[in-house]
């Protein structure tokens, strides 16, 4: 069984904070190239099956039990917006960009979980299960991916991997689809090796510009 809950007041706020972040001056641009930064909204798109990722109050009704994180066709759909984020002792100030090699934290928008996985089997792989978790932003270890990419940073433009700091694991999609409630989502897991399952290009959203010179300087893999 799938059980749902209704979303509180926080989550439309967010995507009221969301909204605001076009009024002019914000410091916030939509569309162009450029560098994904810190503290940026915006929807990732698996290359390979052509789905975004995707969180609701819709939790499993197997495994942890946490709220479920699935992949969706539709581009229009408000549960898919994640906010970039570092750790819990920063790491990530708002308008840096985004260091290939990089922890983060990828914070649903609506509900405020982070996107997290651990050692319980997905529903129908049988993969790593991924979930939301936390309240508020604030989750645990397990809630830290880091940025595989290639060069010094995340470009708009370019597809990376995301690799579990805990686990090791890689956001993943395979194409499995769930039924009832959430019929024809795709499941979203954690994979052992990095693959074309597992390659996710930034598409629609609010980017922070950068606040500083990327050129200035960069930590190496």
């Amino acid at each position: 069984m799938w059980s749902a809950s209704r979303g509180g007041a926080a989550g439309a706020a967010l995507l009221g904070l969301l909204l605001g972040l076009l009024v002019p001056g914000s410091g916030a641009t939509k569309s162009g190239a450029g560098l994904v930064t810190c503290g940026s909204v915006l929807k990732l798109f698996n290359t390979q099956h052509g789905v975004r990722l995707h969180s609701h109050d819709i939790k499993y009704g197997s495994g942890s039990g946490q709220q479920s994180v699935t992949g969706v066709e539709a581009s229009d759909d408000a549960n898919s917006y994640w906010r970039i984020r570092g750790d819990s002792q920063g790491g990530c100030p708002r308008g840096s960009p985004v260091r290939c090699g990089q922890a983060v934290r990828l914070t649903h928008v609506l509900t405020g979980k982070n996107l997290h996985t651990h050692h319980f089997p997905s529903p129908l792989s049988n993969n790593q299960e991924v979930s939301a978790f936390g309240e508020d932003g604030e989750g645990d270890d397990l809630d830290l991916w880091m940025v595989r990419c290639s060069g010094q940073h995340w470009e708009r433009e370019a597809a990376v991997r995301f690799q579990h700091m805990g686990t090791s694991v890689f956001l993943s999609v395979t194409g499995e689809q769930y039924g009832s409630p959430i019929r024809g989502q795709h499941e979203v897991h954690g994979m052992p090796s990095a693959n074309t399952h597992n390659m996710w290009k930034a598409m629609e959203g609010i980017f922070i510009k950068p606040s500083v010179d990327p050129s200035a300087g960069h930590d190496e893999l």
